[in-house]
C-alpha cells in the first residue's frame, strides 16, 4: 500500500526526539482522510466510523499504526527533562 510506504518513510524521517504526540496526530488525520476516501467510495453518509471503525481500517485494511512504533524508541514517550542529570535546575547553555 503506498500510503503506508509514505507514512512509514515519515515516521522513520522523524523518529528522533519526542515524537508520540506527532504521531498520534499523524494517525488520527490518515484515519480520517482514508474514511473520507471510503466514505464516498461506497456513498456513505455521515463520519463513517461506525461502519469503518478504526481496528477495521488498520486490521482488515492494514493501514499502518505509528503509534505502535514508538513502544521501541526509549525516547518518544517523554518530553526532555528540565532538570540536569544531578536532579537541579538545567541551566540554559551559552
Amino acid at each position: 500500500m503506498q500510503l503506508n510506504r509514505m507514512i512509514t518513510g515519515w515516521g522513520n524521517y522523524f523518529c528522533l526526539g519526542p515524537v508520540s504526540k506527532a504521531y498520534r496526530a499523524v494517525d488520527r488525520h490518515a484515519r480520517s482522510r482514508l474514511r473520507q476516501w471510503l466514505r464516498k467510495k461506497h456513498k456513505v453518509p455521515g463520519r463513517a466510523t461506525a461502519r469503518f471503525p478504526d481496528a477495521y481500517l488498520h486490521q482488515t485494511l492494514g493501514l499502518i499504526h505509528l503509534g505502535k512504533r514508538t513502544a521501541s524508541f526509549p525516547w518518544a514517550e517523554h518530553e526532555p527533562s528540565p532538570r540536569a542529570g544531578c536532579g537541579k535546575p538545567a541551566r540554559p547553555v551559552r
